[in-house]
């Protein structure tokens, strides 16, 4: 009988970073194997939907969840999991805030399909057929998930104990996670493990370089300035996030050149990372006047929620763009 702890990893709605970032342990990952037994990781190994069904239920020990909750496939597997686990851990941004597939939710389910499947440029569908939940074929009847009006934190679905940020975690933070993990003295239930407690500003080396005040009169993409790489971004007039996100990232893209986006999720007791965002950059306009203010908006944030909501539009208070109808959401 193995004495290595059991672990599961699936795949949700997510462009795949997470599953490349825990190769990216690379041979820390080798070591792991010697405490770690995989049970359950569809997108590496042949494990079936069965065979978890099959295990006794809390018989894993940790399952790590990645991706938004998109489709009822997700919804079935991920419960699936909570049952057969100890604990489960909502794994990089799209699990803990619904990530950039999250943004999806400022459409209908009718408005994304139509243009995925027959709007986009680049699509060549003359008939305008679009996916059916049953088609027939050769094989027999096939059945298709069905895609759900909104798309989902993994929390708002099932219970999660614990939450590791990022677009992807870095190995660093995934490492830091495994080692709370396995060590057998685990932090409060909903505690962000890997990262900090502080803001990202706070592990900046650019941080002392900005000014104890700034004020901004307009705001440059990344594309249209040359950064000094030395100093503060936010006091080169570049909107950086730092301020408002939560650190622990060894402030990787700041020292690639580009400023932070606010992967990481906000700091604890912050309930709306978009609101807290808008808040901080109004903190820093120089603007006393409201027309003015709003002028500011306009010419310079023309995408104020894939900035401020890029990874936690579906946990926002928001949540997204409502077509209500009788009361309900409706896609």
């Amino acid at each position: 009988m193995s004495d290595r702890v059991k672990v599961a990893l699936y795949w949700c709605a997510s462009c795949g970073g997470c599953e490349e970032a825990v190769v990216d342990l690379a041979e820390e990952l080798i070591r792991l194997s010697n405490s770690l037994e995989i049970v359950f990781w569809p997108v590496a190994v042949d494990f079936k939907k069965s065979d978890v069904e099959a295990m006794p239920d809390s018989s894993i020990d940790i399952s790590f969840i990645n991706g938004g909750i998109r489709l009822t496939e997700h919804e079935e597997v991920v419960k699936l999991l909570r049952r057969k686990s100890k604990l489960v851990v909502a794994f990089g941004s799209c699990a803990h805030g619904g990530g950039v597939p999250g943004l999806a939710n400022m459409y209908s389910r009718d408005e994304i399909l139509r243009y995925a499947y027959i709007e986009a440029p680049t699509v060549i569908n003359s008939e305008g057929a679009l996916p059916k939940e049953l088609s027939g074929g050769v094989g027999g009847e096939l059945e298709l998930p069905k895609v759900l009006k909104l798309l989902k934190p993994l929390d708002e679905v099932v219970d999660v104990d614990f939450y590791i940020p990022g677009c992807a975690p870095t190995p660093d933070v995934i490492k830091k996670s495994l080692e709370t993990l396995l060590s057998g003295k685990l932090p409060p239930k909903g505690s962000v493990l890997g990262a900090s407690s502080k803001s990202l500003c706070d592990e900046c080396d650019l941080n002392k370089t900005k000014p104890e005040k700034i004020l901004l009169k307009d705001i440059k993409r990344v594309h249209q300035v040359r950064l000094d790489l030395s100093k503060c971004y936010l006091s080169q007039g570049v909107i950086c996030l730092g301020p408002v996100t939560r650190g622990g990232c060894g402030t990787l893209c700041v020292k690639g050149g580009m400023p932070c986006t606010g992967c990481f999720g906000p700091l604890d007791n912050v309930s709306d990372y978009g609101a807290r965002a808008l808040s901080f950059l109004a903190s820093v306009i120089d603007y006393d006047d409201e027309v003015q203010a709003e002028k500011f908006i306009e010419e310079y944030i023309p995408d104020p929620v894939g900035w401020f909501y890029r990874y936690n539009l579906p946990k926002s208070l928001i949540k997204g763009r409502y077509q209500r109808q009788g009361g309900g959401v409706h896609g």
